[in-house]
């Protein structure tokens, strides 16, 4: 039987990303045996697992509890059914970018960026609000976040709903904080790569706390480090300074990680002068090497104590592959393999490391010797030189991962991972504060922001932990002044990557009475942009980009951004009147919200259907009514509010030979207005029409 209408999108399409279905799912996949008409049977599960006495049933469990925590956990698993609202006027290159700024409850946007996100986020960089008493907001009812958020902002009229500062005297001074990111983390966690990290800055208060949680939601077998990061030393402290923060470290997976091999690496300062100095004089001196190496050598010796370069000096020899240095050809730790190997000149095997060689095969090492790696002296009563150059070779990597796979598990020797001209990051390193103080400052012309992070410090933590993606997704839903948004675009503009960021922040006010934010009020005033956190957070990334521009010449880096803003959602959500059925069926003869745009309507189809915010989005006009295609074809819509019986062929042939023209992979969603047609057989008309060519979702809003 045909279907008589349009397939109807309710508010309940319109919600977010379901985590509980998923999760439902998910588990269905791995045990179906555990699922049945009834449901899951636990104890089925329990079965499938193994020994069933190994689960701890008892109430005295080892982990972090707090009051609040179940709901906090439902909290994240709750849909939303708000909506991201398209803001041009307050974007940079609206119609290019692939950056996205969203103004609103982060907790509220994660879970309206499931559906288009999860699973594309390469890094996630947080810093949170830290639990010190006076500067944590939060909304004081969980019950509807969205609504608390909406009369925040002054969307709806406010009932006394509103966010407040966590202090010390409240009672449940842990639990507040735990509540609030909570949920955020265990939303964040859906949205990483395989091989993707998460990065939390969190000074002494909570590092504890957020290290337990932490290990609940990623597991504690995903941990990767805990920073510290030295900020300076305060002298009015009354027993220890507690001048620096910490970074806490998870990966979605670090057994992925492991698996495809990653090795984090990053460049030693004053490897890259003493790169460029090369290349000079390999123009000066052509393939003469000697030469080369001994202006090189010079130009060590002419350099002060200070530059990072001399530290590097003995990367003196020069061969094809530019300046290298003697590097260690034995096992790390010892108890290495021990084969011949036999030198060119006098054939007699050389001799063999006390350690054994680092190479655990004697075809690698072969590999080695044939690719110039590996140099023999001038006789075989000394083992041969391994090369380490200033700019390793891949080969070169390979084989410094290989010799650091210690299969006895010892791995105190790491000379030779260390002496290479990149290096593994230590777990401290020392910056302070007042430099990125001083940074915006000078960008703002006075001091707008008090404790900004570092952009030089997110900027080398995000090349370090996605080097290997120059087209990375880097996300933080704490953006506060922006700092990581122009990280990536410096960072891209230094190495013309293709990064882009999502920044998420709440549009806090700025209050021109109190000490510590009157000198931004004013200045949002000045130069008249909203008075809040959100607004001055783009005005930075709309002035650095500019200096990027001005910097970078013809290089063509993406320094524009999207803006969006939370709201509820643009469908209407059917709420019955039971004494007034009537006056409820005639008040929802127009399913969307009255004020929104077709635009609007638009993004939030992206949103709810899963479509990255930053597809091209076209249109065509046809039998003067505007069709969009969104994703290249994946999506098309005609939004218009009057569709006529006449006019239904011709739409409809528009939309097909466009659906034609651009081919997409999948078969394509069709939107239309419902209150649109003038009768059901237009309704009828226009989805036979699309569903006899091909186009078989055909839905009605």
């Amino acid at each position: 039987m045909n279907k008589p209408i349009l397939e109807r999108v309710t508010l309940q399409d319109g919600e977010s990303a379901n985590l509980v279905n998923e999760n439902i799912k998910q588990l269905k996949a791995i045990f179906p045996d555990a699922f049945s008409e009834g449901g899951l049977n636990f104890d089925t599960l329990r079965q499938l697992m193994g020994d069933v006495s190994a689960i701890d049933e008892s109430e005295e469990k080892y982990g972090l509890n707090w009051h609040g925590k179940k709901k906090a956990r439902q909290v994240a698993l709750t849909p939303s059914t708000g909506t991201l609202l398209p803001c041009p006027g307050e974007s940079v290159d609206w119609d290019k970018t692939q950056n996205l700024f969203v103004e609103g409850d982060n907790l509220e946007v994660l879970k309206l960026l499931q559906k288009s996100y999860a699973g594309k986020v390469k890094m996630i960089y947080i810093d949170p609000p830290y639990n010190t008493g006076k500067e944590f907001v939060y909304p004081d009812n969980f019950q509807d976040n969205l609504e608390t958020y909406l009369k925040y902002t002054g969307q709806i009229d406010d009932e006394g709903m509103k966010f407040s500062s966590n202090t010390e005297s409240s009672g449940r001074y842990h639990t507040n904080w735990l509540n609030m990111i909570y949920p955020r983390i265990h939303l964040a966690k859906n949205l990483l790569t395989a091989d993707g990290v998460i990065l939390v800055s969190i000074d002494e208060h909570e590092v504890v706390n957020l290290r337990q949680l932490m290990n609940e939601v990623f597991g504690e077998e995903n941990f990767i480090s805990c920073l510290a990061w030295e900020k300076g030393r305060k002298n009015d402290a009354k027993f220890f300074s507690n001048g620096h923060e910490y970074v806490v470290i998870y990966a979605r997976s670090q057994s992925y990680l492991r698996e495809i091999k990653a090795m984090w690496r990053e460049e030693k300062p004053g490897a890259r002068d003493i790169w460029e100095k090369y290349l000079s004089l390999r123009k000066t001196h052509g393939e003469n090497d000697s030469l080369i190496e001994v202006d090189l050598q010079d130009w060590y010796s002419s350099l002060p104590k200070s530059h990072p370069a001399k530290k590097w000096s003995r990367y003196k020899h020069i061969d094809k592959n530019g300046p290298w240095r003697d590097d260690n050809i034995s096992w790390p730790g010892g108890g290495g393999p021990r084969y011949d190997v036999i030198h060119p000149k006098t054939k007699m095997p050389c001799a063999v490391p006390e350690r054994g060689w680092v190479f655990s095969k004697p075809e690698t090492m072969q590999q080695m010797i044939d690719l110039g790696i590996v140099e023999f002296r001038e006789d075989h009563s000394a083992p041969p030189i391994r090369k380490s150059h200033i700019r390793p070779v891949n080969f070169e990597l390979l084989s410094a991962c290989e010799a650091n796979e210690d299969e006895s598990g010892d791995d105190s020797d790491n000379e030779s991972e260390e002496d290479l001209a990149t290096q593994v990051r230590g777990s401290y390193f020392y910056k302070q504060s007042q430099v990125s103080v001083k940074y915006l400052r000078n960008l703002f012309g006075k001091k707008v922001f008090n404790n900004p992070k570092d952009v030089d410090e997110i900027s080398r933590l995000v090349r370090y932990t996605t080097s290997d993606d120059p087209n990375a997704i880097i996300m933080d839903f704490f953006a506060g002044s922006g700092t990581t948004g122009e990280a990536v675009m410096r960072l891209n503009s230094e190495d013309e990557g293709a990064r882009r960021f999502i920044l998420v922040q709440l549009p806090e006010p700025l209050d021109p009475s109190s000490k510590e934010q009157k000198v931004a009020a004013k200045f949002c005033e000045e130069n008249n942009i909203p008075r809040n956190i959100a607004a001055l957070s783009r005005e930075r990334l709309r002035r650095a980009a500019k200096q990027i521009n001005a910097q970078g010449e013809d290089k063509k880096i993406d320094t524009g951004f999207k803006v969006f803003s939370l709201a509820s959602s643009s469908i209407k959500a059917w709420r019955p009147d039971r004494n007034d059925l009537e006056e409820t069926l005639l008040s929802h003869q127009e399913h969307l919200v009255a004020g929104r745009s077709e635009e609007d309507v638009l993004y939030e189809l992206l949103i709810k259907r899963g479509i990255d915010l930053g597809a091209p989005i076209q249109s065509k006009v046809v039998s003067g009514k505007s069709i969009y295609s969104i994703g290249y074809g994946v999506l098309f819509a005609c939004l218009d509010e009057t569709i006529d019986g006449e006019e239904v062929e011709s739409i409809a042939q528009g939309i097909l030979s466009w659906h034609h023209e651009l081919a997409p992979a999948s078969d394509s969603h069709v939107f239309f207005r419902d209150s649109a047609f003038s009768d059901d057989v237009s309704k009828t008309n226009m989805a036979a029409i699309l569903e006899q060519n091909g186009i078989t979702h055909v839905r009605s809003l």
